[in-house]
């Protein structure tokens, strides 16, 4: 697989503030990164050194295995890593159309750009009519003009209504169905949850884990179960070395794995020691379970 970014032990110091410590992470193509930390975690430092407007402290990153400068890999290269800043009595298509000039590309890509993004039918409404979700997504379109390799978004959903974050999110999946790759900031562990296929977490500059999300933790998942005698069943599961923490809640035992089983073994075993299931569901621990178990150890 084609690696689009190798970042090593890449250092950021601000005076006596250190906001990158030792970082190393790798990016391949055709995946979507989400970068995910609290703020102050040093994601938008992190992301302002590989696009060379901020300068390391200590530690190396390069672009495409380094077979090309930094100024040739960026061009490369999309990205959105401040509010969009385009001109308000031009219109959508005025401002990409300056784009193009600006980066050298044709202009023959607007239109697709702008569908893209569900734009297209506002493409002569000036900027500034523009909700906080459409100027979002005009800055999409406009970073997608050069067609770059990979796509940077510094927390692209932050502000935006419940429809507006939909709208991005699922213009995120489409643009990485197209083969682009992605690298997101978030502090928002839903949003890499439904967009990222791997993560990087940090804290205070440093990480914590880097790898795809489904294998974020060794995460067996766990069982919700009912039956008619509650008490019984509990008691087979303490018994059984399966089975670790049980909780008892609204008439429902959460039993979570320590290895793995399905849910077919679990109700024969438990139907042969004479328990009847009402409700048996299995699932994998959310981001959020597996996150906050990794960050309370840290």
């Amino acid at each position: 697989m084609d690696t689009i970014l190798t970042v090593t032990d890449l250092t950021k110091k601000f005076g006596p503030l250190t906001a990158v410590k030792d970082l190393s992470f790798t990016i391949e193509k055709g995946n979507v990164y989400g970068i995910l930390g609290p703020n102050g975690s040093g994601k938008s430092t992190t992301l302002g050194i590989i696009l060379n407007v901020v300068n390391r402290t200590a530690g190396n990153f390069s672009w495409f295995d380094g077979s090309i400068s930094t100024h040739e890999a960026l061009k490369k290269v999309g990205a959105i890593i401040e509010r969009p800043n385009f001109y308000p009595y031009m219109t959508a298509v005025q401002n990409l159309k300056l784009v193009c000039k600006i980066k050298e590309v044709p202009e023959t890509k607007i239109q697709e750009k702008l569908e893209l993004v569900g734009l297209w039918d506002r493409r002569n409404s000036k900027f500034k009519t523009y909700s906080l979700g459409m100027k979002q997504r005009l800055a999409i379109a406009s970073a997608l003009l050069n067609d770059p390799e990979i796509l940077i978004l510094d927390e692209p959903t932050n502000g935006l209504d419940p429809q507006g974050i939909h709208q991005i999110r699922e213009i995120i999946k489409k643009i990485a169905g197209q083969g682009t790759t992605i690298l997101l900031a978030s502090h928002l562990l839903d949003e890499v949850e439904k967009v990222c296929s791997h993560v990087v977490i940090l804290r205070k500059g440093m990480k914590l884990y880097s790898g795809p999300v489904d294998s974020m933790l060794a995460s067996h998942g766990f069982f919700e179960l009912r039956s008619e005698n509650m008490e019984e069943l509990k008691g087979l599961l303490e018994k059984n070395a399966s089975f670790g923490k049980i909780e008892s809640f609204n008439g429902t035992l959460t039993a979570y794995l320590k290895e793995e089983m399905d849910a077919e073994s679990l109700n024969k075993m438990l139907y042969e020691k004479g328990i009847v299931l009402s409700h048996l569901v299995k699932r994998k621990e959310s981001l959020e379970e597996q996150f906050l178990t990794l960050t309370k150890n840290n």
